[in-house]
């Protein structure tokens, strides 16, 4: 019996809530999706055929991984590199989705270090591509002893970070943006090659809309997948037939994951409504929803209390209150 696969299923939550942060890494970690991401943003992939990407070269096998991002064991998304990349001195850096994957026709199996992340807004208060260098840096730092010990470093992989932004900018809309170490001869001709320093790329898709440029290729393809405006039915029709992305096959156990992020979706629309007033009891409908969330998803409490949108001047609070009351 066909069943929806997770791509379908996810299309519900999006819908309700494009910008809702939980379902847009859930639909971003499929194979089917980032495959094409990677072709057209990743120089390694521009030339190979997608379905090849998603089955051959994404974590280096054809398979889906054991232990998938959501707890269902049928779900062909990418689970990859633990999300955490945690320092003493720096703290920890969850990433929203890492993985490795396989440059084609390399003769010893090379690998690179991928990491997708989705951005709500462009301009957070600080340049985002900076951050994005920052978590090059982490992906190229935290390999050692994974990938390289000593003065192995000519194990060092190349890492990616890609980030996909929503509500972009005007001067942003609809563009693709590539950030990366490059040679320049200051003196003389010297060449170097390309793969002892093309060890990092931020790349930056920036979102719009159908009524700007170059509205086409995958921007349209993750503008309609994400997008609040257009409804599931019309996101099924356009990712089937203008981008071979099959929405149905025999699938099990998704429909309960779908109904978990489907819970943090109304929780987040209740807390929005609630946002005009401080009246008394919002802030046992703050906790109710953050345990909620914790339940169902599952998801720390600061994580929760990000996705109600909960100003981080009053997490310590919530904090304390549900320490009391556990």
């Amino acid at each position: 019996m066909d069943e929806e696969t997770t791509v379908a299923q996810a299309l519900r939550v999006t819908d309700a809530s494009a910008g809702y942060d939980a379902a847009c890494k859930r639909v971003l970690s499929e194979k089917a999706i980032l495959a094409r991401i990677m072709k057209s943003c990743l120089d390694e992939y521009k030339d190979c055929d997608v379905n090849d990407i998603a089955e051959r070269y994404i974590e280096g096998q054809p398979q889906v991984s054991s232990v998938p991002v959501l707890p269902d064991e049928a779900s062909p998304v990418i689970t990859g590199m633990d999300t955490e990349d945690k320092s003493i001195h720096e703290g920890t850096v969850t990433y929203d989705i890492r993985f490795r994957a396989i440059v084609p026709d390399s003769e010893e199996q090379i690998a690179l270090i991928v990491n997708v992340e989705a951005q709500n807004r462009f301009n957070p208060g600080y340049p985002l591509v900076k951050r994005g260098i920052y978590y090059c840096s982490r992906m190229i730092s935290a390999q050692y002893g994974r990938e390289f010990t000593g003065s192995q470093y000519g194990n060092i992989r190349k890492v990616y970070s890609i980030w996909i932004c929503m509500n972009s900018p005007e001067d942003r809309e609809n563009t693709i943006t590539r950030y990366r170490l490059t040679e320049e001869n200051l003196v003389g001709e010297a060449v170097e090659p390309v793969r002892n320093y093309d060890l990092l790329s931020v790349i930056m898709l920036c979102l719009g809309g159908p009524d700007g440029e170059n509205y086409d290729g995958v921007l349209r393809m993750l503008d309609v997948l994400l997008s609040s405006e257009t409804g599931e039915a019309e996101k099924r029709r356009i990712l089937q037939n203008d981008y071979d992305i099959q929405m149905t096959q025999t699938m099990e156990k998704e429909v309960s994951v779908m109904c978990n992020l489907s819970a943090g979706v109304e929780a987040k629309g209740m807390a929005k409504g609630m946002e005009k007033g401080r009246a008394e009891g919002i802030m046992d409908a703050y906790l109710s929803s953050i345990r909620n969330l914790m339940k169902k998803m599952p998801i720390s409490a600061n994580e929760a209390m990000s996705m109600l949108e909960i100003p981080e001047a009053e997490w310590p609070k919530y904090l304390k209150l549900l320490e009391q009351k556990a």
